[in-house]
């Protein structure tokens, strides 16, 4: 006789408890609860250079730049994670179940590829994001060759891509930041 492994489900506040408690970040997904793995040099330099291009480029606007420290929910999914990078236009809304900043109305977010994200970061999580109201533009940066895409929401909901390769540059429309591949990865080794 064959018995279905039976699979423990948790529920968001199983997830916020464990987030008090542990020093490595988590993400939680439709019940499932995930450890991020810790990022390299090179994808820490990568996203400083974005956010610090995006943070340039907001001016007086009533925006800020925020680092992977800054968590986001995303209702539609269930969805609670750290992207590499976020900008927030206008006063934070706070995820009430969240005991810590989580913020549920991004108006860019960007996320670093690698090797174990690739997939997740330029399917199902952006998925996931492109259903945040507020949300106007993801910039994906890739880890494997010189590439920045810009996924942004256009006037009627859709979504249009544009990606950059060397000598290129793409622009991240609700900041008006022109993002120069060969600026953002200036000093990388990523041929």
């Amino acid at each position: 006789m064959a018995f279905a492994r039976r699979v423990h489900r948790y529920v968001y506040a199983d997830y916020v408890a464990l987030e008090q408690t542990s020093s490595t970040k988590h993400e939680f997904l439709d019940g499932e609860i995930y450890a991020m793995a810790g990022g390299t040099e090179e994808h820490s330099a990568l996203a400083a250079q974005v956010l610090r291009i995006l943070g340039n480029a907001i001016g007086e606007r009533p925006c800020r730049v925020h680092t992977s420290d800054l968590r986001v929910y995303v209702e539609s999914f269930g969805l609670a994670t750290f992207p590499d990078g976020a900008v927030v236009c206008g006063p934070l809304e706070q995820h009430p179940p969240s005991p810590v900043a989580t913020a549920l109305n991004p108006t860019v977010l960007v996320e670093i590829t690698s090797d174990s994200s690739e997939e997740y970061d330029t399917g199902t999580k952006l998925e996931a994001y492109q259903t945040i109201p507020s949300l106007l533009d993801v910039v994906v940066v890739s880890h494997r060759e010189r590439r920045i895409t810009v996924h942004s929401r256009i006037e009627d909901g859709r979504w249009a891509s544009r990606v950059a390769s060397p000598g290129a540059s793409v622009t991240v429309k609700s900041l008006d930041a022109r993002l120069s591949v060969d600026d953002v990865y200036r000093g990388s080794a990523i041929a």
